[in-house]
């Protein structure tokens, strides 16, 4: 059965209210979602680091800086995540089916946040490292409070955010003067950051997912990370021999293929997207139908709240015309 869901960021303040129209439009796959209209402090990288353990961040003129001031930006984003929390738990507390709460990964993170002295921790590679051993321990607490919250749910899974990764990797993410370049940052170095988050993950009974929105996802790079599944933008993923032996190899494909924004679209024109991409791939709905899970192509934080509620309808209702394609071929 084909599921949908939301990728994490929407629209609006009122997580209560978010939280009901993501139930009431996605049915079992819920999630906890990011609200940065609210603020840096509920934004995806205010609120990734809300989980670090062991270092500190403040908000500087020039974005979020570990080591610097007094915490008190980053207590108010850890204030922020335990609110979204509670109201998760008291609204979802009869849920049984999965719950899904996103984290921003160690190359978007590191490409994002500045040393203290400045500069962004991409251009040092012990500030990476530590970067991402913090996040992993981190996320070992975070996801077993995520367990105890959702006792009921029949899998917790963690969506890492990797927005960035193309960048990183291919030497794309700008210095602070603006005109230079950060080095490339190569995948052997790139899969010992993912790793620990991964491993972290799975060692505290949660299913590890890994969502990009960019173009050129390296899956072949992700997938050898131990992620069980690649969300991305059917729009921008070239199916080549990577995606398939990916796929092949048991990870799970999570195509996005409904416009962030308001755009002409209808269940079945999206549906033939997703499809489309699979037969590419040289496979049929059988191979397929019961591995995707269907999203928007990215969060949809820039949306109108009509359009967030529309798109995570469309989502389901292309999820749920392959499940009912796939229950007509087995009859």
């Amino acid at each position: 059965m084909t599921a949908a869901t939301g990728v994490g960021s929407m629209p609006g303040t009122d997580v209560a209210e978010t939280l009901r129209v993501i139930r009431g439009e996605v049915g079992d796959f819920v999630f906890v979602p990011e609200l940065p209209a609210r603020g840096p402090h509920a934004g995806m990288i205010g609120r990734a680091l809300a989980v670090l353990e062991g270092l500190e961040a403040d908000l500087q003129p020039a974005g979020w800086r570990l080591g610097v001031g007094s915490g008190s930006d980053l207590r108010r984003a850890r204030s922020l995540l335990a609110e979204d929390l509670d109201a998760a738990e008291e609204l979802l507390d009869d849920h049984t089916g999965p719950v899904k709460v996103q984290v921003t990964g160690p190359l978007t993170l590191a490409a994002h946040v500045e040393r203290a002295r400045g500069e962004k921790l991409v251009a040092d590679h012990g500030a990476r490292r530590e970067l991402a051993e913090s996040l992993a321990e981190g996320l070992t607490a975070h996801v077993a409070d995520v367990r105890r919250r959702f006792g009921r749910a029949e899998q917790i899974v963690v969506q890492v955010d990797e927005p960035d990764i193309t960048a990183v990797l291919g030497g794309g993410i700008p210095t602070a003067s603006g005109f230079g370049r950060h080095r490339i940052v190569h995948p052997p170095e790139a899969d010992a950051l993912l790793r620990p988050v991964v491993d972290a993950v799975t060692s505290a009974g949660a299913r590890s997912v890994v969502h990009s929105c960019a173009a050129d996802v390296p899956v072949a790079l992700l997938a050898g990370a131990g992620f069980t599944a690649v969300s991305f933008d059917v729009g921008l993923a070239e199916p080549d021999d990577s995606w398939s032996e990916a796929f092949e190899a048991g990870i799970d494909l999570w195509p996005g293929v409904v416009p962030s924004t308001e755009a002409e679209v209808t269940d079945a024109g999206l549906g033939r997207r997703v499809e489309g991409f699979f037969s590419r791939l040289g496979f049929d709905e059988d191979a397929y139908t019961t591995r995707t899970v269907v999203t928007p192509t990215c969060g949809l934080a820039g949306a109108s709240p009509a359009w967030a509620r529309r798109a995570l309808s469309l989502a389901q209702g292309v999820a749920g015309a392959a499940s009912r394609n796939g229950e007509g071929r087995d009859r």
